[in-house]
């Protein structure tokens, strides 16, 4: 599995206009290496969780591949 920084990077890439509720999802996940991992209070796994919930309006072939290898590394 990738880290959860370089999916965050790839995110940033291909949605050019991130919904304002996954922004900050986005941001945290730029810092987290595993699922694991902790970003100031939260745990890496609320935080994909959060950032999934948000992100219903990115869509296409990275949105999907990206979101399945998300909802992969929590289950």
């Amino acid at each position: 599995m990738r880290p959860i920084y370089q999916i965050a990077e790839e995110i940033l890439q291909d949605w050019k206009r991130p919904y304002f509720g996954a922004q900050p999802y986005i941001n945290a996940m730029l810092s987290l290496n595993h699922i694991n991992d902790k970003y100031i209070n939260e745990d890496a796994r609320s935080i994909v969780l959060y950032f999934l919930s948000n992100a219903s309006t990115w869509r296409g072939a990275t949105a999907r591949r990206v979101k399945k290898e998300l909802k992969r590394m929590l289950s």
